[in-house]
């Protein structure tokens, strides 16, 4: 099975229902609802989407839909070993390269996220939803 690390851009996209992406990150979700892919984030992308979803909806409907992702996303932890990489790298973006070598860490082999430019410092395959169900066959 097919082992996945989804960046906070595409669960805010299924959660908020942000056009034109909601269609791919649904899709998404409802494969690994169906077990056909193994969902992974962190707990910064849970915060993360937390903070920007309790502006939206309010806070008990951000806590309630995170709650339901909840049930089909893995959460993985961050070390300390994992930050020592992240300070210590060429990515422009603190928080992505904690994600990067989070997933590493983890032997995932894909982040999906729309904001592939900010992961080209690392060694991990980046694609948006929509190119990796393409490429995997399942749209």
């Amino acid at each position: 099975m097919n082992k996945v690390f989804v960046d906070s851009d595409v669960i805010l996209d299924l959660l908020a229902h942000r056009l034109p992406h909601f269609h791919f990150s649904a899709l998404l979700f409802t494969f690994a609802d169906m077990k056909k892919l193994e969902l992974y984030t962190s707990p910064t992308v849970f915060c993360n989407v937390f903070y920007i979803l309790r502006k939206e909806l309010g806070i008990e409907k951000a806590k309630e839909a995170l709650r339901k992702l909840r049930l089909i996303v893995n959460i993985i932890d961050s070390t300390e070993k994992t930050i020592d990489r992240a300070l210590n790298s060429d990515f422009s973006d603190f928080e992505d390269a904690i994600q990067c070598y989070t997933a590493e860490n983890h032997n995932i082999s894909v982040i999906l996220t729309r904001n592939i430019k900010d992961y080209k410092a690392g060694n991990i395959l980046v694609q948006s939803p929509e190119v990796f169900l393409c490429s995997k066959g399942l749209i």
